[in-house]
C-alpha cells in the first residue's frame, strides 16, 4: 500500500497529538493517549513513553506507559530503558526496571548491577529484586541470593515482603543462604529470615503474620525451625 504525502501528514499529526496527550495535566487524558500509542506502536512513540515514566505522578497511567512500551518491538525499547538505569531520578530507575520485568528479555540481566539491587530507594531496590528474579539466567541464582540476603531485615514491612517473595520465587536454592543469615546479630534479621522461611514452605501463607510470628520467636531466643 502507498502512503501518499497527505496520508504521512496525518500519521505525523497523530502521532504529535498522541504525544501531547502523554503530557496533559489530566490524567485521563494521559491514560487514554497511552493506551491509544500502546494499540497503535511507533518507533518515534518509545523516547516519549520512557521519558513520561519517569515523571508520570499517577500509578494507573505508569501501568499502560509500561504496557504501550512492551507493544514495541525490544530493539527499540531495551536500549532506552538499559540507559535509564544509570539516571539520577529513582523514579526513571524503577519504572525501567519494572518495564524489563515485563518484556522479560533476558538480555537485560546483566544490567541490574549490586548497585541497583541495594540502591537507597525503596522502590528502586524492590523493582531490581523483581526483574533480577524475572531475568537471572539459569545457574546464576545462587549470586543473586548473596546479595539479595544483604538486603534482609531492611525498611517497612512492604520492603521486607517484596524481598521475601522475591528470594521465594527463586525456590530451594536460597535454603543455606537464610541458614547463614539466621546467625546474624540483628533480631531483625532473623525474624525476617525465619517469615521467608515461613514463605517458602507455605507461599499463602500471609507474610504480616509470618513476621510477628518470627519476631517472637526471635524473642524468645528460638530458631523457629521444626527438628
Amino acid at each position: 500500500m502507498t502512503v501518499t504525502g497527505q496520508d504521512q501528514d496525518k500519521r505525523d499529526k497523530d502521532e504529535a497529538r498522541l504525544l501531547r496527550g502523554l503530557e496533559d495535566e489530566r490524567a485521563s487524558v494521559r491514560l487514554r493517549a497511552a493506551l491509544a500509542v500502546g494499540s497503535a506502536p511507533r518507533a518515534g512513540f518509545v523516547a516519549a513513553l520512557v521519558e513520561r515514566c519517569a515523571v508520570e505522578p499517577e500509578f494507573s497511567v505508569r501501568d499502560m506507559l509500561t504496557w504501550a512500551l512492551t507493544r514495541h518491538p525490544v530493539s527499540l525499547t531495551l536500549p532506552a530503558l538499559l540507559r535509564e538505569l544509570g539516571s539520577q531520578r529513582t523514579q526513571a530507575r524503577s519504572q525501567a526496571l519494572h518495564t524489563l520485568s515485563k518484556i522479560r528479555d533476558g538480555r537485560a540481566y546483566p544490567a541490574i548491577t549490586r548497585a541497583l539491587l541495594t540502591d537507597a530507594d525503596d522502590e528502586v531496590a524492590r523493582s531490581a529484586w523483581r526483574a533480577a528474579v524475572v531475568l537471572v539466567p539459569e545457574g546464576e541464582e545462587p549470586a543473586l541470593v548473596a546479595v539479595l540476603v544483604t538486603q534482609l531485615g531492611r525498611g517497612p514491612l512492604e520492603t521486607r515482603r517484596s524481598l521475601s517473595r522475591a528470594l521465594v520465587a527463586l525456590g530451594e536454592v536460597i535454603v543455606p543462604a537464610l541458614r547463614a543469615a539466621n546467625g546474624a546479630a540483628d533480631p531483625e534479621v532473623r525474624a525476617h529470615v525465619l517469615a521467608t522461611e515461613r514463605l517458602l514452605r507455605d507461599p499463602d501463607s500471609g507474610f504480616e503474620g509470618a513476621v510477628e510470628e518470627a519476631k517472637r520467636v526471635v524473642a524468645l531466643g528460638g530458631s523457629g525451625r521444626e527438628g
